[in-house]
């Protein structure tokens, strides 16, 4: 299978879920964007280590084993995030080793990106999990990541309201975005509008 190689577009906080961060991907070759909902530690581990600024007083479980590498020869070749299971990327991250083999290593996602980035190593898919998974996101969603500003206010006013391409739009995201509720409420109305 090709790899598809992806870098990081964006770290923000999550608008479904609550103390969650999205880090999304891009396609470095192509216009699709891969959203992974992913921890605080993890999220605060990848900025760190993107803003290239001074390390914390005591080194962070990543920076540890980045020493353990350097120690002991380890070369971090690459990341692929090879599965999406039930809604959860799968990982792994690949070391070359002193006699040349290559080995796989399980991993968390947030973990291996979060490797990636200090090892500054590629990050790599299969075009089936960016065609489960990927999606195209458009200069005003992207701003506002998973809703724009506009359609949070529209939707505090009632879904009633909303124009029905415009709630089309909101349920795509809204699925995206795994924030299964706010996707309810959103096709109820498209329903009840397609039932008159």
């Amino acid at each position: 299978m090709n790899l598809i190689q992806l870098d990081i577009a964006a770290l923000k906080t999550s608008d479904s879920q609550s103390e969650s961060y999205v880090l999304l991907l891009n396609e470095i070759s192509g216009s699709r964007q891969l959203p992974i909902v992913i921890g605080w530690p993890e999220a605060r581990s990848i900025a760190l280590a993107l803003e290239d600024s001074n390390p914390p007083e005591r080194p962070l479980t990543h920076d540890l084993f980045v020493s353990i590498s350097n120690n002991f020869n380890i070369e971090f070749s690459k990341v692929i995030i090879h599965t999406l299971n039930e809604g959860i990327f799968h990982a792994s991250f690949f070391c070359k080793a002193k006699n040349g083999k290559e080995i796989e290593i399980d991993a968390r996602t947030s973990d291996a990106v979060a490797l990636a980035v200090r090892f500054k190593c590629p990050i790599f898919t299969y075009e089936d999990v960016l065609s489960k998974a990927g999606i195209i996101l458009d200069k005003t969603v992207e701003d506002g990541f998973l809703f724009t500003e506009e359609e949070t206010d529209t939707e505090e006013k009632g879904l009633k309201k909303i124009s029905l391409s415009k709630l089309q739009k909101m349920l795509k995201k809204a699925i995206e975005a795994e924030d299964y509720e706010k996707a309810s409420e959103i096709r109820d109305e498209i329903n009840s509008r397609n039932d008159n």
